[in-house]
């Protein structure tokens, strides 16, 4: 279980807190909308209405208690860079800062922002690769050149096992789970016999994947 703080309650710092918290974590929210942190307060409980462009306001909260401290201020970007710094500067342990430009990255970082995070440029590759390729289901972008794939196998798999079918090899991606529906066999091994419906979640360089999906 950690520690969490999330500064900056929009869509996406409410789905953020939301999951953490569904996880197991504790988490703070904090805005300076008091209709947002309003609405929000039966979610959750530790929350609080306060500018923290305001030092005073930031240094009230003891960040350096919180495991990570997030920054997911929507559309005030200079609000941002404020916050951030006075994260760092009062001791936060772990900053993440959300950004949507590379310029926007480089400032953060070097204010001293710990890890930076695009969600919907994330969101947005992600959509495009999914919808680009054929027969991709899912999709899950791990570097510029890798990623997960969840695809359907080929007909000519059908009764046949992983190891004859020799993914690895010929194919050069590697098979981490099967799905079948909402089934799923974690790191198959080589004497699986391929069904009906199942799917299997590859990771690979995306190239590859698309080879493969383009057979399938």
């Amino acid at each position: 279980m950690k520690s969490i703080l999330i500064i900056g309650v929009g869509r996406f710092g409410k789905h953020l807190a939301s999951k953490m918290q569904d996880l197991g974590n504790d988490v703070m929210i904090v805005d300076k909308n008091p209709t947002i942190i309003e609405s929000a307060s039966s979610e959750f409980t530790d929350s609080l209405i306060g500018d923290c462009t305001n030092e005073n306001v930031v240094r009230s909260l003891g960040v350096n208690n919180f495991d990570i401290c997030f920054v997911t201020i929507g559309e005030n970007f200079e609000a941002s860079l404020v916050i951030t710094s006075i994260l760092k500067s009062l001791g936060a342990k772990f900053v993440v800062a959300k950004a949507k430009r590379d310029i926007q990255s480089d400032i953060l970082k070097k204010l001293g922002a710990d890890e930076i995070i695009y969600p919907e440029r994330e969101y947005a590759e992600n959509l495009a690769m999914k919808y680009n390729a054929k027969n991709i289901f899912d999709y899950i972008q791990l570097t510029h050149d890798y990623s997960i794939s969840e695809i359907p196998i080929m007909q000519a798999w059908l009764g046949k096992t992983v190891g004859s079918v020799n993914v690895r090899n010929t194919y050069k991606v590697n098979i981490i789970a099967i799905k079948n529906h909402n089934q799923f066999k974690l790191l198959p091994g080589a004497d699986y016999i391929f069904a009906n419906d199942d799917h299997i979640v590859v990771v690979g360089t995306n190239e590859d994947v698309y080879r493969l999906s383009n057979k399938t």
